[in-house]
């Protein structure tokens, strides 16, 4: 998708006519926040998907049973769903607008 001067120009002017100028700091500083936090939360994703699964198995004659300290160390963190980590986002960006508004008044 191609934009040139004129498209760009259109949408700012569309912007200021909806938001109004003194409101356009604002929106621009919380998409920035919003943006920040989202490509932290993709790149702890992506850290997270880069760690290589390291398997060790054992042939069954030497297998011994695991004692609970192990089998505690061996658990897996539980990882937040997707709709977590959503719900962790959405309660961020609503504390940042509050924190927004609250600087805001004098």
């Amino acid at each position: 998708m191609n934009l040139g001067a004129p498209e760009i120009i259109l949408i700012l002017v569309a912007l200021v006519l909806l938001f109004g100028a003194k409101k356009l700091p604002d929106l621009a500083r919380g998409v920035g926040r919003s943006l920040r936090i989202f490509k932290a939360e993709t790149s702890k994703m992506n850290d997270d998907d880069d760690k290589p699964t390291v398997v060790q198995t054992q042939p069954e004659a030497q297998q011994q049973p695991a004692t609970p300290q192990q089998l505690q160390a061996a658990a897996p963190s539980p990882e937040p769903s997707p709709e977590e980590q959503a719900r962790r986002l959405e309660e961020q960006a609503a504390k940042l607008r509050a924190s927004a508004q609250a600087d805001k008044r004098p």
